[in-house]
């Protein structure tokens, strides 16, 4: 059955505002018991409930809480921002079965200044980029209508990503779909329009739910040259075994 979320405790939402301030490791270490019990608890309640829709909303995308979450902890090894924690709590659900940032997929992430809401394709690998290139090319009228559905874009804004600036090796630089094919990455996120007053209701996995419903033929679309591309590189590595 579906679980419910009530919400985040206002402590947790609080916890998060006041590392902003205090981003340090005294600060935190005396607050560990808070945030274990007001962030990381209900974190781990949101994914359970959001996985037990998934099921029928995205059943090749589920996650559990351990792998889903992010550590609060940053890496500052090559950073110059040397602050050792992230002020918000994230969670990413790629496709079954493959890296997590080189599949489409869905991410949510509640913080200090507001909450986001992702789906996409964030960092292809080369070979991978270059299959949902031919993918969209071959297939562009039916991307196009998918990712100007008025109902997404009043959801989620327009597509987003980063571009090149000229048609990308291999495609005509009048192809229709040129605008589309520069891209390096496919995404939709939001993060202005999700009041975080909602991350301490029940509305909150409302809102999260909605936005995957509209976006799972988006990623199911950009998926589907990936899980060819990975088919075949399997089929290559037995013949090699």
């Amino acid at each position: 059955m579906p679980l419910k979320f009530p919400g985040f405790p206002q402590a947790g939402v609080d916890f998060l505002k006041k590392l902003k301030k205090n981003n340090n490791r005294d600060w935190f270490n005396a607050r560990k018991e808070s945030f274990d019990r007001d962030v990381k608890a209900p974190m781990i309640a949101l994914v359970e409930a959001y996985n037990s829709h998934l099921t029928k909303l995205a059943p090749d995308h589920l996650n559990p809480p351990a792998k889903a979450i992010y550590r609060i902890y940053r890496d500052t090894r090559f950073s110059p921002d040397k602050t050792p924690y992230k002020t918000h709590m994230g969670a990413i659900f790629p496709r079954e079965g493959m890296e997590k940032h080189a599949s489409a997929g869905y991410f949510f992430s509640i913080g200090a200044e507001g909450m986001e809401f992702a789906a996409g394709l964030y960092m292809p690998e080369p070979d991978q980029l270059l299959a949902v290139r031919n993918h969209i090319a071959e297939n562009h009228k039916k991307f196009r209508v998918m990712i100007e559905n008025k109902a997404l874009r009043q959801l989620m804004g327009d597509m987003k990503g980063e571009q090149l600036t000229r048609a990308p090796k291999g495609f005509a630089p009048d192809h229709p779909a040129v605008d589309l094919l520069r891209n390096k990455r496919w995404i939709f996120y939001d993060d202005k329009t999700i009041d975080l007053c909602t991350a301490t209701t029940p509305q909150l996995l409302d809102v999260f739910l909605t936005r995957t419903k509209a976006l799972v033929p988006f990623v199911n679309f950009l998926n589907q040259p990936l899980l060819s591309l990975r088919k075949k590189k399997e089929t290559t590595r037995e013949l090699f075994e």
